[in-house]
């Protein structure tokens, strides 16, 4: 295939949901993006935006997660290869582009004590060999927002927790010409951000709406979780940065739900991610959550437009 050509301008115009902007979306391995931010990126997309997800790893050492497919030739002999069909078929759910970065999936590692993690994979390379097609993807597709994890990865996968540390690097050095020689022209995005997926409000939020409307809510426990830890004075694995920015993208939820099953060996039918319909979602909480991080340009806080104040 051959690799696309990106724009070379260095400046957008119009309104923030024309043509001309470019959002790109980093994510570990495939199937993250639809879960993360993806009725957001299809909401863009639609509007004319450029959008753009970056997949680090190709989730060839995840499980077989759809009970589905236990058994499933093609899932047990070459899980890699049909986790890539399964990308292009979310991206298409999506309307947006997709390129692999090239690393190996390093595995959630389980046990007390953990097992050291597989040689050669994502999680343990030197984070300027990580960064640099990142970087080189930054220069070529000149993102205006880069959109990744939080130090905590949002959950503490050790590729989640290389992501963010890859974001962050190609944000602050892409525009640096001494940093990554031979890599292409530099290029500075003017914002990054971390999704609030696992944000503490939203799952209250519909963990109410749900138990009002006479209807079991999957979010009992891990809300029960969340209130032991604050009782105790532990750091709850939850977000760490607030909201500043709610992207309203309720039309665009199905899409989401098309994604999310496109990858059907990692997400069971009728799971976690569809306990609660479209419509109630859009009722309670319409919107995706995000926290900016940095901004090149003037911010006005909050905001509910990743491209605000570009001009």
């Amino acid at each position: 295939m051959p690799t696309p050509q990106y724009p070379s301008d260095t400046s957008a115009s119009g309104s923030a949901r024309n043509p001309g902007f470019r959002l790109l979306a980093v994510h570990a391995h495939p199937d993250d993006e639809s879960s993360k931010g993806a009725a957001t990126m299809a909401s863009y997309a639609a509007a004319g935006v450029q959008v753009l997800v970056a997949t680090c790893t190709g989730g060839e050492r995840g499980d077989i997660l759809n009970s589905q497919l236990a058994g499933d030739p093609h899932a047990s002999r070459d899980l890699a290869g049909l986790r890539r069909l399964e990308m292009a078929a979310a991206a298409n759910a999506l309307g947006v582009e997709q390129r692999w970065l090239g690393f190996a999936d390093s595995g959630l590692p389980e046990g007390d004590p953990l097992p050291p993690l597989p040689f050669g994979c994502f999680a343990l390379q030197p984070i300027e060999r990580a960064a640099a097609p990142l970087v080189k993807l930054v220069r070529e597709f000149r993102p205006h927002v880069i959109l990744s994890y939080d130090e905590n990865g949002g959950y503490p996968h050790p590729d989640h927790i290389m992501a963010h540390k890859v974001a962050v690097e190609a944000y602050e050095a892409s525009g640096d010409p001494s940093r990554y020689e031979g890599l292409g022209e530099p290029w500075s995005p003017s914002k990054l951000y971390y999704d609030r997926a696992f944000n503490p409000e939203r799952f209250r939020a519909l963990h109410f709406a749900l138990e009002e409307a006479g209807l079991q809510s999957p979010y009992a426990e891990r809300i029960a979780a969340w209130l032991e830890a604050d009782a105790e004075g532990h750091q709850p694995a939850r977000p760490t940065h607030a909201t500043t920015t709610q992207i309203d993208c309720g039309d665009f939820f199905e899409h989401r739900e098309r994604a999310l099953l496109a990858h059907r060996t990692q997400v069971e039918p009728g799971g976690f991610f569809f306990a609660v319909s479209a419509d109630l979602q859009r009722k309670v909480w319409p919107w995706e959550d995000y926290s900016l991080i940095h901004s090149r340009v003037p911010q006005d806080l909050p905001e509910t437009d990743f491209f605000a104040g570009i001009e």
